[in-house]
């Protein structure tokens, strides 16, 4: 077959049906998009081919057959890589790449580690297009192959590259209107529109966001803040003020999910200390709390502490907007004659930390050179959880009263590995070696958090110290679920998963006698409200979307950065409603209302990221500013 000489541009036919078929099946097999309908699977199979022909068929211009196949496996292994890294990205973030996350190679060294995890010997088969194109260049022989397409040949098929577009559109706009105004939602995006189309869409979001800042005027906060005016409600009458001159120390649980807190596992208790704190006199305990967090992960934990608005769809606040003007809880607390400091036994320079928390008026940065790390005090990220807390409190003795000082723990990150003295549990025996070894590192972390509070005792610091402690982000993704399913004992539905989402918050007051479980449906957007009302420090002059928890007059709304939620009522999650509590699929008019609510909240905190608003904003007296 490969002796007779084959049609002038079949080369370029097998380029981009071996690309075409190969996309569509990794977007079957190694990402989880769900299918509701015909209609979304055939856009899902039609999605990729019209970049792929606008793109591959750009060779039609070269004279050249050998300029010509050079050019398609350019293309070709460029695509292969786009992909791929996709894949890559998936396995760790359950999420796809976006143009911030690219140029964020401060991080790649330290995020060494998880993405060896995530590659795999098998993984060569991601460039089997790649491979085809090559043997067919190889071994088939071309009629009249530096023969040029004539003007009328080329114009046919732009022409028909263009209608393939245009129908994936006009098919992808229908099933999902308003498509193209979702830019958070990157699964919709991808399922819609193709992973490449999904890629030049965000190279156009990103470059817009830059844009923004630059043509912004005061005027565009007034929409913004009479939303937030509107929906503001008072603190707690009985809560506010009761922690009011304490020290504040906040630690950041990496990814620490609820599900393991008052559970075991194979009959092993997997987090003893943190059960009795959930029934501690002076503990308050939120069992519905939820992390918010997008691509920047426990980055985008602390930004949503810190200023109360919601992370960027696309990337990390940290890295693509550090130079922003915030109103931060630490320049709050600072202002109040408070020392700030954080505490992070790693990289300085990690998720632009070093520029950021400039940004956030935090005073002290406490990186990996602040800390001794001795041989066999080292796993995973950094400094073992343990000894850190040590020196973290060492440290504390030595600042200036009242403090506040954030702590971020380490141990608990994927691929959560522990050196074996370090485990105190069994593993797990599902199919998924990161669930297995998850209860492990968890246990090794309440573990910590136990010695946290002993030091704090020993220091002398215990008694005037408020204590909060957050789950960052989740730890196990939905590529888990399997697994997941097996531990939980029930199948893992997109209620299940969006129920998953939830991460422990606690409140320990001691001497306070307010213990006990709330369970106030919130979010990470609502720690700023409710810690700093109580500390007795007003906030209704800040542009905020959280709420104080602790208000008789908060709704129970809690909003996901990829636009799912939660109410007390529903859940929506995969474009479905849930009752809350049954899981029983409803009617989705009922969730309307909410929906159009996120969307709102997140499009106003995207506005005032991206066009740096609250540089127009006075946070003395809640007055706008007039523009540059």
């Amino acid at each position: 077959m490969f002796k007779k000489e084959w049609p002038k541009h079949s080369i370029l036919a097998i380029a981009i049906v071996a690309t075409w078929f190969k996309t569509y099946t990794i977007y079957k097999t190694s990402f989880s998009i769900p299918i509701d309908n015909p209609l979304q699977e055939l856009i899902l199979f039609l999605s990729p081919l019209s970049l792929l022909l606008f793109f591959y068929g750009l060779s039609l211009f070269l004279k050249s057959a050998k300029n010509k196949n050079l050019y398609l496996f350019i293309a070709t292994l460029l695509t292969s890589v786009v992909l791929y890294a996709n894949v890559v990205f998936y396995r760790f973030f359950t999420d796809f790449i976006t143009l911030p996350v690219l140029f964020q190679t401060d991080n790649f060294g330290d995020l060494g580690a998880s993405t060896a995890a995530s590659i795999y010997i098998t993984d060569v088969f991601y460039f089997v297009d790649v491979i085809a194109l090559v043997l067919a260049i190889k071994f088939i022989r071309i009629n009249s192959p530096d023969t040029e397409s004539s003007v009328v040949q080329r114009k046919v098929y732009f022409i028909l590259s263009a209608a393939v577009l245009f129908l994936n559109l006009g098919l992808a706009e229908t099933e999902r209107p308003q498509l193209l105004t979702r830019s958070f939602d990157r699964e919709m995006l991808v399922k819609n529109l193709g992973m490449y189309n999904y890629h030049l869409y965000d190279l156009f979001i990103q470059s817009r966001s830059q844009v923004q800042r630059t043509f912004a005027e005061s005027s565009d906060l007034v929409e913004v803040n009479n939303y937030i005016r509107s929906n503001q409600i008072a603190p707690s009458a009985e809560m506010s003020g009761i922690a009011e001159g304490k020290n504040l120390i906040i630690v950041a649980l990496e990814s620490m999910q609820s599900f393991p807190i008052n559970n075991e596992m194979n009959g092993q208790t997997i987090t003893p200390f943190l059960n009795e704190l959930t029934e501690d006199e002076d503990t308050i305990y939120f069992p519905n709390f939820y992390h918010q967090t997008g691509l920047g992960k426990t980055s985008d934990s602390e930004f949503l502490l810190e200023t109360s608005l919601y992370p960027r769809s696309g990337g990390a606040v940290f890295f693509t907007h550090s130079g922003n003007t915030f109103n931060s809880m630490a320049e709050k607390l600072g202002s109040k004659g408070y020392s700030t400091s954080v505490q992070h036994a790693n990289t300085k320079s990690f998720w632009n930390r070093d520029m950021m928390y400039d940004s956030l008026s935090i005073d002290e940065f406490l990186d990996l050179d602040s800390f001794t790390v001795e041989k066999g005090q080292a796993v995973n990220w950094g400094l073992k959880d343990i000894p850190f807390f040590e020196q973290s409190v060492a440290n504390m003795t030595e600042m200036q009263e009242p403090f506040y000082s954030r702590l971020i723990t380490l141990t608990n990150h994927y691929p959560f590995t522990l050196d074996e003295e370090d485990k105190m549990i069994d593993a797990f025996d599902s199919n998924s070696g990161t669930l297995n070894r998850y209860f492990q590192t968890v246990r090794y972390l309440d573990e910590a958090v136990k010695s946290l509070f002993e030091e704090l005792k020993e220091n002398g610091l215990y008694e005037n110290s408020v204590i909060v402690m957050y789950g960052d982000h989740y730890g196990i993704s939905e590529n888990h679920n399997e697994a997941m399913a097996q531990y939980m004992g029930k199948e893992i539905t997109p209620y299940e998963s969006a129920k998953l989402q939830r991460v422990p918050f606690f409140v320990h007051i001691p001497g306070s006698g307010k213990g006990g479980i709330n369970e106030e449906i919130g979010g990470q957007i609502d720690m700023r409200p409710t810690i700093l009302s109580l500390m007795g420090i007003d906030t209704s002059t800040d542009l905020q979307f959280g709420d104080d928890l602790f208000s008789e007059e908060r709704e129970e709304f809690v909003i996901f950065r990829d636009g799912r939620f939660v109410t007390d009522q529903y859940v929506f999650a995969e474009n479905i409603c849930y009752e809350n509590g049954t899981a029983e699929e409803v009617d989705k008019q009922l969730c309307a209302p909410y929906i159009e609510q996120a969307l709102t909240e997140l499009q106003y905190s995207e506005s005032i990221i991206a066009g740096d608003l609250l540089r127009f904003y006075d946070k003395e007296n809640g007055e706008l500013l007039p523009g540059d």
